[in-house]
């Protein structure tokens, strides 16, 4: 794929998502809703694995149910540690890992849509976190130093990415020796039908874009990471069924828990 068509599709994954900030849509897949207030958000977060307390814990507008996973269950974090979240949205992860590394921890968030950016951003006032900053940048290139973060994470954001490898390696640049990933994101289970894989809003909708785990796992390989965990979720063909329903889609993706170390 050209660095034309790369942009191509980022652009048009920044649309969409600059449209769901704007209007305070929420849930991944085509069928985006826009609630009237945050309880649609908050069922969507329940569904894929957070509490009735952290979807309570965070600023009004944070959580835009965007997810199809809970990273902070597996990313273990520790009072202390720098996180950083790929493609964090309106903040929602990332004031939840926040709380997680205590005042003495720090987050950074980075996302490629400046409306996303300034929303999060007002949230982290609204909320008073003075630990969590938010970023605008590629997660292909993050804005972030090298060998500056602990751990990772990221929900639902790599599969959107036209160049998954160029993530990876700039996601192991950015660790520490040491340093860990936790994502939740989507995984193919099987070949997705021709017009479900050219459909953009199928792509921005968080499916056409997932590839397999084998593949996922060569590309963390290729970029240095070790200890590899790629664990499918048989239960999540309920939720990411609905993204689009009547498709089918249920059937060839489904949410994974993505887990990998920066060797020391």
């Amino acid at each position: 794929m050209s660095a034309t068509e790369h942009d191509r599709i980022r652009q048009q994954v920044r649309e969409a998502y600059g449209g769901i900030a704007q209007n305070n849509g929420c849930g991944c897949g085509p069928s985006c809703c826009t609630p009237s207030d945050e309880s649609v958000a908050e069922l969507l977060s329940r569904g894929i694995g957070y509490s009735a307390e952290e979807t309570a814990a965070v600023p009004e507008g944070a959580n835009l149910g965007l997810g199809c996973g809970n990273p902070q269950a597996i990313a273990a974090l520790k009072a202390g540690e720098t996180v950083l979240d790929l493609g964090s949205g309106a903040g929602f992860d990332c004031f939840l890992a926040a709380r997680a590394v205590g005042p003495a921890g720090r987050v950074i968030g980075v996302d490629m849509t400046p409306d996303m950016v300034s929303k999060a951003r007002a949230n982290a006032v609204k909320g008073g976190y003075g630990n969590v900053e938010f970023r605008l940048g590629e997660i292909e290139h993050l804005p972030v130093a090298d060998a500056t973060v602990d751990v990772i994470i990221s929900n639902c954001v790599i599969n959107l990415s036209p160049d998954k490898g160029q993530v990876f390696r700039d996601a192991y640049r950015a660790l520490r020796p040491g340093g860990r990933l936790a994502i939740s994101d989507i995984v193919l289970t099987g070949a997705l039908p021709e017009d479900v894989r050219n459909e953009v809003a199928m792509y921005t909708g968080c499916v056409a874009g997932a590839v397999a785990g084998a593949e996922l796992s060569t590309l963390m390989a290729d970029a240095g990471f070790r200890a590899i965990r790629i664990v499918a979720k048989a239960t999540s063909a309920e939720y990411v069924g609905q993204w689009a329903p009547g498709r089918g889609v249920e059937n060839y993706i489904a949410s994974a828990n993505i887990e990998a170390v920066k060797p020391e």
